[in-house]
């Protein structure tokens, strides 16, 4: 059995004892079968020394066992690593920053606590998963939608403090911006509730008003290792009328600039409230010799050399697809709206959809959707075209509403994925944010201990690069926190330095999630992982 670094073997069998007197014996997991199962199934060390691990793990079932826990790991002075259902794929999965910590499971913590369908919200414990709440609403016949990513076993309240994102119109789709309200475990083990929850006769104003008054703590909790997250609740979408789509294609390289300007403005009045990806059948397609030599021309080439490549293989340079909700007269407003502002582009193709979709869906529609996420079904039809690898990292930096910029970061990281050897993985920028894209790098993983190494540098080098454009990653893997923070530099790091002394403040033995987003203890910080 490991033992956690610094922690003497008496004080552990302590603390492992300690716990099961807290939550049962049967769920204190020291056994090596068990204790393997909380690795990163998608790791880029995988055979490697510096794969991380856990030394044990404990799952409680309610908040007052985590309150326990906590005062214990603080006697013994025992790392703990939480985790709400481990399903961070990508990004580290459920095993630690600093190998060695016992991972605090709270997934039998998975209590539905109430969902209210005229005020439209929910609130849950963090084992709850999207197919839990997904269920739960239509087992009842509510007429409510969640929002839930790509795959949808994570857990609501895991990838809302990771800032996760899903397919439906805004507020919603930002998970972390339609949260309200959470309560907290801290590492003394004192409890709080955020917001409106700060009053003990809230009820549903808990769940209405996020802000309460005094200082917003809510962000302090989001990729941090401040406190424990043990209820959180979120705004649901009340089920649309219809759906139907638009398909919009653009011939050429610099159509980018003017499409991006006229959909994000019509997404800031709320007439696009959809997420829309910019995909680029050009830059996405696979290198060839005239795609790299066009790269290493002068600003990466120049729109007319652009133009005749993307002739040359019969396709358009952007094409984006959009969703509208709604009653079926303000669906086609706004369609024909969004057409009449886009044909001031000489070289527009605007295809109306002829599939309008009415609610509530049928089991047997459900099974039939391409893309269950757009109609708030969780899946995982994302496993579906991951064969061949081991998994992947996710790179995803965040550019502005601007097509000079999306011209730019295609550039700048196909050159990366060319010199370093890696196919592009995904390579498109989605509107998931109101005035921002994500643009989804991936980089493959496999069995190959070669290969893992170019991955990693590749993905270390895409963090690098996209600092120093400006195009800040907004999450990074557990093994490239660090890394990633060290690009948020400004005025000699002074954003990790307020990180830092916010830990010393409330984790002064630094037993919780050490290393996480590069907040380490003060004990750790001159032997960081």
């Amino acid at each position: 059995m490991a033992i956690p670094p610094g922690v003497s073997a008496a004080d552990f069998e302590a603390a492992i004892s300690a716990f099961a007197d807290v939550v049962g014996a049967e769920w204190v997991f020291t056994d090596e079968d068990t204790v393997d199962t909380y690795r990163d199934a998608y790791t880029p060390f995988r055979g490697e020394e510096e794969e991380k691990y856990a030394s044990a793990a404990v799952a409680p079932t309610n908040v007052e066992q985590v309150q326990e826990i906590v005062r214990i790991a603080n006697r013994y002075k025992i790392p703990l690593y939480v985790i709400s259902t481990g399903r961070n794929l990508a990004y580290g999965g459920s095993a630690p920053v600093y190998s060695g910590s016992v991972v605090l499971d709270l997934k039998r913590m998975n209590r539905i606590l109430e969902v209210n369908e005229d005020m439209a919200y929910a609130l849950v414990e963090p084992g709850v998963s999207y197919f839990d709440l997904y269920r739960y609403i239509r087992e009842r016949g509510m007429r409510l939608w969640i929002d839930c990513p790509d795959p949808g076993w994570g857990s609501l309240i895991g990838n809302a403090l990771d800032r996760g994102a899903g397919r439906t119109p805004l507020p919603y789709r930002d998970h972390f911006g339609a949260h309200c309200g959470m309560e907290v475990v801290l590492p003394n083990g004192d409890l709080v509730r955020t917001g409106m929850g700060a009053n003990p006769n809230a009820g549903p104003n808990w769940q209405a008003f996020p802000y309460g008054a005094g200082p917003l703590a809510d962000g302090l909790f989001a990729q941090s290792n401040f406190g424990i997250v043990t209820k959180m609740g979120f705004w649901l979408l009340p089920e649309p009328e219809a759906s139907m789509t638009g398909r919009i294609r653009a011939r050429r390289h610099d159509d980018i600039v003017p499409l991006v300007r006229i959909l994000s403005h019509l997404q800031y009045q709320g007439i696009v409230n959809c997420l829309f990806s910019l995909n680029s059948p050009v830059f996405q397609a696979p290198m060839d010799e005239r795609k790299s030599a066009l790269l290493d021309r002068p600003g990466g080439g120049s729109a007319a050399e652009w133009d005749a490549y993307a002739a040359s293989l019969g396709v358009p340079f952007w094409q984006t697809e959009l969703r509208f909700y709604g009653p079926t007269s303000v669906m086609d407003a706004q369609w024909a709206y969004v057409k009449e502002r886009l044909r001031a582009i000489d070289s527009i193709e605007l295809i109306d959809g002829n599939d309008v979709i009415r609610f509530p869906l049928t089991d047997d529609q459900i099974r039939r959707l391409g893309d269950p996420a757009t109609f708030g079904v969780p899946s995982l039809n994302v496993f579906s075209g991951q064969a061949g690898t081991t998994g992947h990292l996710d790179a995803s930096p965040m550019l502005p509403h601007s097509g000079e910029a999306v011209l730019r970061a295609h550039k700048v990281f196909l050159r990366e994925y060319r010199d370093a050897g890696i196919p592009l993985m995904l390579g498109f920028a989605m509107s998931y944010h109101t005035r921002a894209f994500i643009m989804f790098h991936g980089v493959n993983l496999t069995t190959d201990p070669e290969w893992n190494r170019r991955a990693r540098a590749l993905y270390a080098r895409l963090i690098e690069v996209a600092g120093e454009h400006g195009w800040g990653v907004y999450r990074a893997h557990t093994a490239f926190q660090d890394h990633l923070m060290r690009t948020y530099s400004f005025n000699d790091h002074a954003l990790m330095r307020l990180n830092e002394t916010l830990k010393d403040a409330l984790d002064p033995n630094g037993i919780l999630s050490a290393g996480r987003y590069g907040i380490w203890p003060k004990h750790l910080r001159g032997n960081r992982a």
